[in-house]
């Protein structure tokens, strides 16, 4: 008998059906409340920029604004991962919502400094990569088999969706009610997503806790520790640099869209590559999670991510906008290669520690991206556009031809046994997570 409620042979043998993920009450509850809160904070980051712009006509000031909300995202990503699992995911995710809502509304009543509008949403983004990652662990506990590959797939569908339509909103707000009514009306989506998660979301205890965890330590130490940990278990950290890299890479050609756009002449428009660029991402994820078989899919993951670099090699020829955009948009739909990785991912790291992998994963390729991007921007300096946008791409190729080994061999899957683990930590297939002696927590077993 096939159950296809926990992800055997019905759902082993088929790509997941959006029926298949949406028919779970949960997903749809933090599909929802997701998108509510990209809204939401796309909304705010525009507000604040104009707002700090009007109060201080400082661009400088005005753009410093728009990215502090994401700046600090790297900061909590290396120092305070610790608490996606040592706290219940519910409480982290209602809690930082509930903390968001408050920091809107003392931004909407104007009584701070613009300084201290940016220095309080810096503190408050701090903790954003920890409910992030919550959110994200939550997936394989609601989301089984190829279910789970999917409802990633839709949960980065709706990221991109969803800052389309809050720049939409934004704009219309900003026109309609100004900065100020535009963050009141931001912190009605900071509730809505704290309720709809608060009754919508069946209570579970915290990961570490229930699984023994060891003796605690402050966060910033268990945080370091457990990121050392994770990166020192050589397939969790091959399987980390083939998520980071050849996407990331790829990022740097964004960086240098403007300048290759104004070098077409006035006519072309950065925003033209920059839409085919995320669509492309958008209809690759959903072709790929939805219609092709999690099988299939695995092999066909080194190709995919071969997909990102091989196109943006024709920039070397100067395209003009329309086939450039084409050309964009078919290798981000290379960004698809990562669902191959999801399921690989999540059996290889311990289950304990799942809301910092996931965590680690997020800052890692944000950290690669930002660095991709400003490399690329000091290099078209020195070299044209088009020049710049064919070595991300030949970059990211030979980023994928390095890791083709861990891109294109499935690990093996860890038997029942292995993943047990009473002291924090799950196997890991070859290289498990084995007790410390001495009361200190899991370490990787050395080969």
């Amino acid at each position: 008998m096939n159950d296809t409620r926990t992800g055997g042979p019905a759902l082993a043998d088929r790509p997941a059906t959006f029926r298949d993920v949406f028919a779970v009450a949960e997903f749809r509850v933090i599909f929802a409340s997701y998108g509510i809160f990209m809204i939401g904070e796309t909304v705010k980051m525009l507000a604040l920029s104009v707002l700090v712009y009007e109060r201080t006509g400082s661009g400088l000031l005005a753009a410093l604004a728009y990215v502090t909300g994401f700046l600090p995202h790297a900061l909590g990503g290396l120092f305070l991962l610790a608490l996606a699992d040592r706290w219940p995911a519910r409480a982290v995710i209602v809690g930082y919502d509930l903390v968001r809502l408050a920091t809107v509304a003392v931004l909407a009543t104007g009584v701070l400094a613009p300084s201290a509008m940016l220095g309080l949403v810096a503190v408050v983004a701090l903790f954003g990569p920890v409910s992030s990652a919550s959110r994200t662990a939550l997936l394989p506990d609601m989301l089984h088999g190829d279910r789970y590959v999917l409802g990633r797939s839709l949960l980065t569908v709706a990221a991109g969706g969803t800052q389309v339509a809050g720049f939409a909103v934004g704009g219309l707000l900003l026109g309609l009610v100004g900065p100020y009514g535009a963050l009141w009306l931001t912190a009605v989506t900071c509730g809505f997503s704290a309720l709809l998660v608060r009754f919508g979301l069946t209570p579970r205890p915290a990961r570490v806790g229930r699984t023994g965890g060891g003796p605690r330590t402050g966060a910033f130490r268990e945080t370091l520790r457990v990121n050392r940990q994770l990166l020192a278990d050589r397939r969790i950290r091959g399987l980390l640099l083939a998520q980071w890299l050849p996407g990331s890479l790829l990022v740097g050609a964004e960086g240098v869209a403007v300048p290759y756009a104004a070098d077409l002449g006035p006519g072309a428009s950065a925003g033209v590559l920059l839409m085919a660029g995320a669509g492309g991402m958008l209809v690759g994820d959903l072709l790929v999670g939805r219609f092709v078989a999690p099988a299939r899919r695995e092999r066909l993951t080194p190709w995919l991510a071969l997909l990102l670099g091989v196109p943006m090699l024709v920039f070397l020829a100067r395209p003009a906008l329309l086939p450039a955009a084409a050309l964009f948009a078919v290798a981000t739909a290379g960004f698809a290669y990562q669902l191959g990785l999801a399921r690989r991912f999540l059996d290889a790291v311990p289950e304990a520690r799942r809301g910092q992998a996931f965590g680690l994963v997020n800052t890692g390729m944000m950290a690669a991206q930002g660095l991709a991007a400003a490399g690329a921007g000091a290099l078209s300096e020195v070299l044209s556009p088009g020049v710049v946008m064919a070595g991300a791409g030949a970059a990211s190729a030979i980023a994928t031809l390095l890791l083709w080994p861990i891109l294109a061999v499935p690990a093996v899957r860890p038997t029942r046994s292995s993943r047990r683990d009473t002291r924090g930590g799950a196997g890991g297939g070859e290289h498990g997570w084995l007790p410390c002696p001495g009361g200190e927590g899991e370490r990787p077993r050395r080969t």
